[in-house]
């Protein structure tokens, strides 16, 4: 008899309920819902169905910020780093590929046992022919993609996509001094948005394209352009499919992100790297000192960077569509630049677009 009731409490102790698991389960399966709906949402929109907006309240944004996404992405990029059998890296890979419907055809190496890891087959190179870099066009696409958002930035307010707004402030956060971007000559007084554009008779164009899963995970310089400037801003995880960019209001601003800021002929160029769920490594392959997803962050905080110095004092030179940085899986790419009214760009909302390609042109 006392076997037996050390047994059944013994049992007890090992399945009871702590209240961060019923948090973390529940907010789980509530963030795995979201992404169910996001994909209904998809599917309605390739028939040509227009979707109403539905933001999410603030207690549900809370709940779903509350699931350890950073953790979990860190945890996932420790697994993509194991070295996988040589027998079972042919049908993990296939999987993936069947999945996400991964191009394999495009790839530098199409040998699935070539690739040792998940995370080296996450940042496959492609052939040299695959993209090839559109010269007519002032503006490439950067990276593989889905156009979800495109236009002239209006009243200090972005559309991430359509119907939902974030504020340009809080997503590049506050203006840098004009000794790093030397060729700002607004005056202070002026809007955030009106302090960006250098040149009279100029606007503030933008454009946001979605890395899902299965896309070319490296992105490229989109124009000849200066990189004097890098401000990191660590912060959530959270998804940012089309679905879920559409139910929370300033997405990107909650994301932890990387924004590079320069200027290109026309003046202000920036392109913003925003992480996502299980994309907690963004890397810019000139800038050694960038560490991101890290275990402890100040909420709010961001850290600033400048690529000009006493021995450079033009930043990083970047040509139309040389390496930039990668993404461990999928994300997202916000530009945000200066020109002339005239300029134009060649998409349409929700099409699919490969690095290369044209965007725009005067």
């Amino acid at each position: 008899t006392d076997k037996k009731k050390f047994h059944t409490a013994s049992v007890g102790q090992a399945f009871r309920l702590r209240p961060f698991h019923v948090l973390v389960a529940t907010a789980g399966g509530y963030a795995g819902y979201r992404k169910y709906e996001g994909y209904k949402l998809e599917q309605l929109e390739e028939r040509g169905i227009e979707v109403p907006v539905k933001l999410a309240s603030e207690w549900k944004v809370a709940l779903y910020k509350s699931v350890p996404t950073r953790l979990l992405s860190r945890a996932w990029g420790r697994l993509n780093q194991v070295e996988l059998p040589t027998w079972l890296r042919k049908p993990v890979y296939s999987l993936y590929i069947w999945t996400f419907g991964v191009n394999m055809k495009e790839a530098a190496v199409e040998d699935l046992h070539h690739y040792r890891n998940l995370s080296e087959f996450f940042r496959r190179k492609l052939k040299p022919q695959a993209r090839p870099v559109c010269c007519l066009h002032s503006v490439i696409s950067p990276s593989d993609g889905k156009i979800l958002n495109f236009g002239q930035v209006k009243n200090c307010e972005v559309e991430q996509v359509k119907g939902v707004t974030y504020s340009l402030e809080s997503f590049l956060g506050p203006r840098i001094s004009r000794e790093e971007l030397h060729f700002s000559q607004a005056p202070p007084h002026n809007s955030f948005q009106q302090q960006l554009v250098t040149k009279e008779g100029n606007e503030l164009y933008h454009c946001v394209i979605y890395l899902a899963p299965g896309d070319y995970h490296c992105f490229h310089s989109p124009t000849d352009w200066r990189v004097s400037h890098r401000r990191h801003f660590p912060g959530s995880l959270m998804s940012v499919n089309p679905g879920v960019a559409r139910w929370i209001k300033e997405l990107f601003c909650h994301n932890e992100r990387v924004v590079l800021t320069g200027d290109w002929k026309h003046g202000f160029f920036s392109l913003t790297a925003v992480g996502a769920t299980n994309v907690g490594s963004i890397r810019i392959y000139f800038d050694q000192d960038l560490h991101t997803n890290s275990p402890c962050y100040s909420k709010g905080s961001y850290n600033d960077f400048s690529f000009i110095s006493n021995n450079n004092k033009e930043g990083i030179p970047m040509r139309k569509g040389e390496h930039l940085g990668e993404f461990n899986l999928g994300s997202t790419i916000v530009l945000i630049f200066e020109a002339p009214k005239d300029f134009k760009f060649h998409l349409k909302a929700g099409q699919k677009i490969r690095f290369g390609e044209a965007l725009g042109s005067l």
